[in-house]
């Protein structure tokens, strides 16, 4: 018994310096925290590209897929609306009828105008017939736009006239509930239709998303997901410390 205690003691010892590597429950600065199963505030008021006044209970009325960039963006927004365009042009729904699209502005000093030159580049590269309200490019004052966010577990933080936020999408039930994230740079048309089915059926589902974020961190930096390798060994350190020990376990039970 005195050489499995030292033995666990040593093991103890060398995964130590790991500990750090596994996620805490702790507020992430810039980055995605999944809020499956809550609902976005009914209320909010936005302004759509028109200059409209309009509430989020009435924007969001079918299954919706939603992004958060800003429009003036010099980083990942512009690829991720141009991966969102690409992949509402291919999904095998039927746009404002069977799925809406929403992207809502976090910076709240874009304003209405900004949001109609980049909700009329983007139609206009669709090859499809897409209804004007079934893509809608909202704007907000930053109290809106921080309880949205917050809610939606988005976070995102501005240096000097940028601001550094992470990639993807959400897909959002007809009373506003969120169903899933879509994580990464490029989306896949079949994922994306069975994401929006889910939301339409009110089925929140983080399939592989949770271990995609164990494994990856956001780099606020380079402005995209890199593999956590910390992490990764960790984990892997932990699985063979049980197992060992496990080995020692059982074969002491059989000598004796």
């Amino acid at each position: 018994m005195k050489n499995l205690f030292k033995i666990l003691t040593v093991l103890i010892v060398v995964f130590l310096p790991f500990r750090n590597a596994f996620p805490q429950e702790e507020h992430v600065e810039i980055g995605i925290d999944e809020k499956l199963g809550e609902y976005l505030p009914s209320t909010a008021k936005f302004k759509n590209s028109a200059g409209n006044e309009v509430i989020l209970q009435d924007v969001i009325n079918k299954p919706t897929l939603l992004a958060f960039v800003y429009y003036e963006c010099p980083g990942i927004c512009s690829n991720t609306l141009s991966e969102l365009a690409w992949v509402v042009d291919r999904v095998n729904l039927e746009p404002g009828k069977e799925f809406k699209v929403v992207t809502i502005s976090i910076d709240h000093e874009e304003i209405p105008k900004i949001a109609k030159i980049a909700k009329e580049n983007y139609l206009t590269s669709l090859k499809r017939k897409f209804p004007e309200d079934a893509w809608e490019f909202l704007t907000a004052d930053s109290i809106t736009i921080s309880e949205v966010t917050k809610t939606a577990g988005v976070f995102f933080k501005k240096y000097g006239d940028e601001y550094r936020h992470p990639g993807g999408l959400l897909t959002i039930s007809p009373d506003r509930k969120i169903s899933r994230y879509i994580f990464g740079s490029q989306f896949n048309q079949f994922d994306v239709k069975m994401a929006l089915l889910d939301a339409q059926a009110g089925k929140t589902s983080p399939t592989v998303a949770k271990l995609l974020q164990f494994c990856f961190s956001y780099d606020p930096e380079g402005r995209s997901y890199t593999l956590n390798i910390t992490r990764i060994i960790g984990s892997l350190m932990l699985i063979g410390v049980f197992g060992f020990f496990l080995v020692l376990v059982l074969k002491k039970k059989k000598i004796n």
